[in-house]
């Protein structure tokens, strides 16, 4: 999916065997995964899910290993209650599926997402991270709202949009030099943009 015109089909990987740290709780519409840091540091990260959905244990793994590091972690329901992909599922139907799926239609959820971080969590300064599908919906975000402090889009890239540099603030765009189903040409660097092929680079706020 790191081209948004041409998707290509993510691999779940290993699937952890992992229950979470963290805990559900109702963000107005939506639902989400919370996991907070030992101490508060009023920094939180939204962490957007890939298209198998934000239950899936490899991701609030990832959740609670950012508020290990001291940041509130919060991976909310995106789908907003719609079946996440299934790697079993027929591959041919996909890009069907994903059109009732967009990651530019998100803003209504983002909003609530701020709102609860802010109002709940007391959150001062917020950053984002996104995988896949996920990482469209950071690119997208991080060029619309410029409260987010800094972002980063893993194998997710705009393309087909006017405003595709047009970012608020630093984003971090990752790729991985060799991979045979996202090439590395899909993520050359733009203006704007700060691009990672070989190594993994971290933004703090």
């Amino acid at each position: 999916m790191a081209n948004e015109a041409y998707p290509c089909p993510c691999d779940i990987g290993h699937k952890l065997e992992y229950g979470g740290m963290g805990r559900e709780v109702q963000v107005e519409h939506i639902k989400a995964y919370v996991t907070k840091p030992p101490f508060d540091t009023g920094k939180a990260v939204i962490v957007i899910q890939d298209i198998f959905g934000w239950q899936l244990p490899n991701t609030r793994y990832m959740a609670d290993m950012i508020a290990g590091n001291g940041y509130t972690a919060i991976v909310p329901d995106f789908f907003v209650g719609q079946e996440p992909w299934h790697p079993s599922g027929d591959w041919s139907t996909f890009p069907e599926w994903l059109k009732t799926r967009d990651a530019r239609k998100i803003d209504k959820e983002v909003d609530a997402v701020l709102k609860y971080l802010k109002q709940q969590c007391h959150a001062q300064k917020i950053g984002i991270v996104g995988f896949c599908w996920g990482g469209v919906a950071v690119h997208h975000v991080m060029m619309k709202y410029p409260e987010f402090r800094a972002g980063v889009s893993v194998y997710g890239i705009i393309k087909d949009s006017e405003d595709v540099h047009s970012l608020k603030n630093p984003t971090l765009f990752i790729f991985a030099e060799n991979d045979a189903v996202i090439p590395l040409e899909q993520g050359k660097c733009s203006k704007g943009f700060i691009c990672c092929s070989k190594y993994f680079s971290t933004l703090k706020f």
